[in-house]
């Protein structure tokens, strides 16, 4: 574990996040024959939200073979979806084929990191004062890494338990408690049905109902993995059926919205076999059009909500007493434990830490209209910067892998630039940027994410700042390589 400070040079590449998005593109760095690379991370080890999210039930919702690495595949998945743990374990275990540990460092969290133009170099600044300088400077914190919670009146109150469910008390022992859980996300959905058996009472409250399929899961048998293991070729062609099947889908989701209806019968097919209770069931059904928002999937989560011991609120939350939360209707629902299932701030990207670009110019200030990027990887004015998962990549049909392997081969044909010119850095040209996003939000008005809800893929005043509008395979031959003549080259 690389512990120790670097005094004799600046570091060629630096990258803040040791999660798939940090840990894939240290990978390719290595495959490329680079050695001169260090990973931040501000946690005790690697992993970023598969670390982080650890909570009863968490697993992936993109089948197992798509949600890793394409050229790094595993051929023992346990399920078609695997679980949280599994996940990690397959991070864990790159580090170590990849020999990553010496480029790492834990417990290292970056306050902020200023540009110096002079010298082509970026200062990072970590907690506790220490600096520590590179040439390219790699944003690998995701999207969704800070939990966001809710602002309640009269929290400071409250004399039970409350954490999110991203900072899971696994201390805790639920059983027999009454809990309350804030927020019917990917996450609730997940970690509900397997607290619904041990509690005494759990209320849900909901601001909104989610869209809940099916889930195709179930254990891979012990000849599909052996036949995966054995004939390489024969898992590369399942990940391309899985890979064409999910983005097919896209259509409903830029092209054709109104076909987002066939899904709508799934779902209503589906709340109909699982929720007898007609009340409930009314209660459960989105008042927005389908796709607008995140599109869940599980099996378990209606038959959960359809127990005797969990009642499914509407009314919002006016206030918090010591043990329970008072409606806005006026009833007080009794409450020993507390969860936030309220996910993460997810349109702040790399905040809360302080990037300082060309002439002192703020981040923070630069995206105060909401962020941006060109290509979701460069921003005008913060020279050799460079965003995995940034801006307007995220996708609501397919896997974030696939994003982010085109951002990797972007991103090292910039390198390479750097240093076969010889340059001192690349800035964007900000008219590069203002073509590119006037573009993009263009197409993002087409979209099913306009069609009248309010999600965590936009910013207060509405603008989509997290999903990418369009297919995937669009968004690789955009990355294939870095067009110079969309920088400023300053040797």
């Amino acid at each position: 574990m690389n512990n120790n400070p670097r005094t004799n040079a600046p570091w060629r590449v630096l990258i803040i996040g040791s999660g798939f998005a940090g840990l894939g593109l240290a990978m390719q760095l290595r495959k490329a024959g680079e050695d001169d690379f260090l990973l931040l991370e501000k946690a005790g080890e690697v992993g970023g939200t598969w670390r982080d999210n650890s909570y009863p039930g968490a697993a992936c919702d993109v089948p197992s073979h798509l949600y890793s690495f394409s050229f790094e595949p595993k051929h023992d998945w346990s399920r078609k979806f695997a679980p949280q743990a599994e996940i990690h374990a397959y991070i864990l275990q790159c580090v170590e084929k990849y020999r990553l540990r010496p480029h790492i460092r834990l417990n290292s969290e970056v306050l902020g990191a200023d540009f110096d133009a002079e010298r082509g170099i970026w200062r990072v600044e970590l907690a506790g004062g220490e600096v520590i300088e590179a040439q390219a400077l790699v944003s690998a914190c995701g999207q969704l890494n800070r939990p966001a919670y809710p602002k309640l009146p009269g929290l400071e109150h409250f004399r039970g338990e409350a954490f999110h469910s991203a900072r899971w008390r696994h201390d805790l022992d639920l059983t027999g408690k009454r809990v309350a859980v804030i927020g019917t996300g990917a996450s609730a959905i997940q970690f509900v049905p397997q607290i619904q058996p041990k509690v005494a009472s759990l209320s849900l409250f909901q601001r909104s109902a989610a869209y809940v399929l099916a889930k195709p899961d179930r254990p891979y048998r012990a000849w599909e993995m052996a036949l995966k293991r054995h004939l390489p070729l024969w898992q590369c062609a399942d990940r391309l059926v899985q890979y064409l099947h999910h983005e097919v889908r896209a259509l409903a989701f830029i092209r054709f919205p109104w076909l987002m209806r066939l899904f709508r019968h799934s779902f209503t097919r589906h709340l109909q076999r699982q929720m007898p209770e007609a009340g409930k069931r009314a209660q459960l059904q989105p008042d927005y059009p389908m796709g607008c928002k995140r599109i869940l999937i599980s099996n378990d989560y209606f038959p959960a909500l359809a127990q005797a011991n969990v009642e499914v609120v509407d009314a919002s939350i006016r206030e918090v007493r010591e043990h329970s939360l008072v409606t806005a209707d006026g009833r007080e629902h009794s409450c020993d434990v507390l969860i936030y299932g309220t996910g993460f701030a997810a349109t702040d990207f790399l905040a809360p830490m302080r990037i300082r670009g060309l002439g002192g110019l703020e981040l923070n200030q630069a995206w105060k209209e909401g962020a941006e990027a060109y290509k979701g990887i460069s921003v005008s004015g913060f020279p050799n910067l460079f965003l995995l998962y940034g801006p307007n990549t995220n996708l609501g049909h397919n896997s974030i892998l696939y994003m982010l392997e085109s951002q990797y081969a972007y991103v090292l044909g910039c390198l390479q630039a750097l240093r076969e010119q010889r340059l001192r850095y690349l800035d964007l040209r900000p008219t590069v940027q203002r073509h590119y996003n006037a573009e993009l939000q263009q197409a993002t008005h087409r979209t099913i994410w306009e069609q009248g809800c309010h999600s965590w893929y936009k910013t207060a005043t509405g603008k989509n700042t997290n999903n990418w509008p369009g297919f995937t395979f669009t968004y690789r031959l955009m990355t294939r390589t870095p067009e110079l003549a969309d920088y400023d080259c300053v040797r």
